[in-house]
């Protein structure tokens, strides 16, 4: 049996409540496919999209009713951990059931530690929220000059935030605790919730937030994970992508990965994270396997029949 941690990209996860449950319930057989197989999962997701959308309704209601809060951004990343979690829950309980296996699901609202010092918090790269025009972006920057606001591959203007590496996981004693009575553990939702230690040693959020192929990566390396499967919209990754050479990589050492990396083959907004995340984690430690797979083929990976593996 295999420990497999599994990164679901937030954008799969659809835009409304009803649209995310609908995708998770058609995700699921695929999961605990996965499970048949006498392979254990952990399950890990994006939130971009969904921690967006919980802070600008918190702030435009704050804006309206002096009886709303105005929450902050570790505080909307746990929020959209238990509710992403509940539906997943939801989901693969049902799943769960249909087959006749008797495991448990759980979700751990997790905190992510990262350090203060970090390069990425003093240029915030990671775009969240809503769009806006320049005029409102500036306008929301002159009424707060901590945010910082930036055009969006020509859609718009969001806020950016910074997107620190992953340090460690402060849950990870619970987390491996769960796994070994048989649950399958929902965690490091959206990457986690950036925090630091302060002065006291005490965990303190912060304004950030994590790749979640990063955090996914990190996660597996410390739970003694074989294999890391990063879920995304193709098959299988290649080079070329587009163009009449188009190329699709199956099995690729992590040294080839760097070199193609450092051609410029995989765009730095959607394929470079995931495979530099899988790179990560392959070469922790001898053994490890990182995978780069469609979601529906995601049982057919682990048979080597489908997806790009990346080996040390």
């Amino acid at each position: 049996m295999s420990r497999i941690v599994i990164a679901l990209g937030g954008n799969a996860l659809g835009k409304t409540p009803v649209e995310q449950q609908a995708c998770i319930d058609a995700a699921t057989p695929s999961l605990v496919g996965l499970i048949s197989q006498g392979h254990e999962i952990i399950i890990s997701h994006g939130n971009g999209p969904q921690v967006g959308m919980i802070q600008l309704g918190l702030d435009t209601a704050a804006e309206n009713n002096d009886k709303i809060a105005k929450f902050a951004l570790p505080e909307c990343s746990a929020m959209s951990q238990g509710y992403i979690g509940y539906h997943l829950q939801k989901g693969i309980k049902k799943e769960l059931k249909r087959v006749g296996m008797p495991w448990h699901v759980a979700t751990v609202i997790t905190q992510m530690e990262v350090d203060s010092n970090d390069p990425a918090f003093k240029n915030p790269t990671k775009p969240i929220g809503g769009f806006y025009n320049e005029d409102e972006a500036k306008r929301l920057m002159a009424e707060d000059p901590t945010v910082v606001y930036r055009e969006d591959a020509g859609r718009g203007y969001r806020q950016m935030v910074a997107s620190p590496k992953p340090l460690d996981i402060v849950e990870k004693d619970s987390i491996l605790n769960l796994l070994n009575h048989e649950f399958i553990v929902i965690a490091c939702g959206g990457g986690g919730i950036p925090v630091i230690k302060n002065e006291n040693g005490d965990y303190e959020g912060i304004s950030a937030v994590i790749d979640k192929d990063f955090a996914s990566a990190k996660l597996a390396e410390l739970i003694e994970a074989d294999y890391l499967i990063i879920l995304t919209a193709v098959d299988r990754v290649a080079i070329n992508f587009g163009k009449p050479n188009e190329e699709q990589l199956t099995d690729i050492t992590v040294e080839q990965a760097q070199k193609l990396a450092s051609k410029g083959h995989f765009a730095p907004g959607s394929m470079l994270p995931k495979v530099e995340a899988a790179i990560s984690f392959a070469k922790s430690k001898k053994g490890r396997h990182a995978i780069i797979a469609s979601l529906e083929k995601a049982p057919l990976a682990m048979q080597g029949l489908s997806g790009t593996t990346i080996s040390f």
